[in-house]
């Protein structure tokens, strides 16, 4: 490219920089923590007894691109109803809690969860309604004492300090809801190893690396985990379009579910690859894996409005076909896996 070709280049680059660079913002709307993502803490009736008004059965709405978390059917399950394979992965996947939220009693460690019915106004019918909500972010187990999370849940060291995480946040059979765990399932986040958070990166970075920049962290506990594995990555990770994946975390702060039936839809961004994952606020942190070899392959971090009001009043999950919606990021493990040992 000669000199000429070049500043012509630049004249028209540099303008468009300046005009569609994306404002940086503190806390990005689409992060798939349930604070920021507006999971629970913004919703109606956030608080535990609330009382929900009696609506009717929501009419049929319009499918939106734009809108979603469920991609095609509710691909959501619970702990107790998974194979033994399943349950092995969740054993070692935690929910993370603010300090306040977690109470010391005895042998057991008492969770300050609400109704998720309630607490969201969900309409009849919605899936987990009667279930319990708390956590605000998930992450796994990949070291003896170190936790792999979404950047975004821990942004510093007072975060870190005012973090709980537990272990074992699941339903074990039908009906029994949690709200408490074994006090030793209870950790606190010690420190930072490595934390990278770049959402809002400029508009030329943008176009070069295919959308935003790294979100992950990774955290020493307070001590070793006791009683559960440390979950292995893929180090020669390199996903492809069509590749089959699942997820487990906790949506919306719920007990630890369980969605597969989803892959790969685009692998081609430097830093992450989009999914039509069935995933919420509440997931940010959630190891994403390969379903043929069950290794982690990346982190879910980003995903769309969770939930859309209906005609009666109440909000019910936003749906979308199997190939539609705009999708879920999930940071690449090949940008972190040279920090775990």
């Amino acid at each position: 490219m000669n000199i000429k070709r070049l500043a012509l280049l630049l004249a028209a680059i540099i303008p468009a920089y300046y005009a569609l660079a994306p404002k940086a913002k503190t806390v990005p709307s689409d992060l798939r923590d349930a604070v920021s993502d507006g999971a629970f803490n913004s919703l109606p009736a956030s608080g535990g007894g609330a009382d929900v008004p009696a609506v009717s059965a929501p009419a049929v709405q319009e499918e939106s691109s734009e809108r979603k978390s469920i991609y095609g059917d509710d691909d959501r399950t619970d702990y107790y109803s998974a194979d033994p394979t399943m349950k092995a992965l969740a054993d070692s996947v935690v929910s993370f809690w603010e300090s306040g939220s977690v109470t010391m009693a005895g042998d057991k460690a008492l969770l300050g969860v609400m109704n998720f019915g309630r607490a969201a106004r969900l309409c009849p019918g919605e899936k987990f309604a009667e279930q319990p909500i708390g956590a605000f972010c998930s992450g796994t187990l990949v070291g003896e004492d170190i936790v792999m999370t979404a950047g975004h849940c821990i942004v510093d060291q007072a975060k870190c300090a005012d973090t709980k995480l537990a272990f074992g946040y699941a339903l074990k059979k039908a009906g029994d809801y949690p709200s408490s765990v074994p006090a030793g399932d209870i950790y606190s986040c010690k420190s930072i190893i490595k934390r990278d958070l770049d959402v809002t990166p400029g508009f030329l970075a943008s176009i070069w690396n295919g959308g935003p920049g790294p979100d992950f962290a990774l955290i020493k506990l307070d001590r070793k985990v006791s009683g559960r594995k440390p979950l292995a990555v893929n180090r020669r990770s390199k996903p492809a379009n069509g590749d089959k994946l699942f997820v487990i975390g906790h949506p919306v702060g719920l007990p630890v579910k369980i969605a597969g039936n989803a892959k790969v839809r685009k692998a081609s961004p430097k830093y992450f690859f989009m999914t039509d994952l069935d995933t919420f606020g509440g997931n940010s942190g959630s190891a994403v894996f390969n379903a043929n070899t069950n290794l982690i392959e990346g982190i879910l971090v980003r995903g769309d409005v969770d939930f859309v009001n209906s005609p009666a009043g109440c909000k019910m999950a936003s749906v979308v076909p199997q190939e539609g919606g705009r999708g879920e990021a999930v940071t690449k493990i090949s940008v972190l896996e040279k920090f775990i040992p």
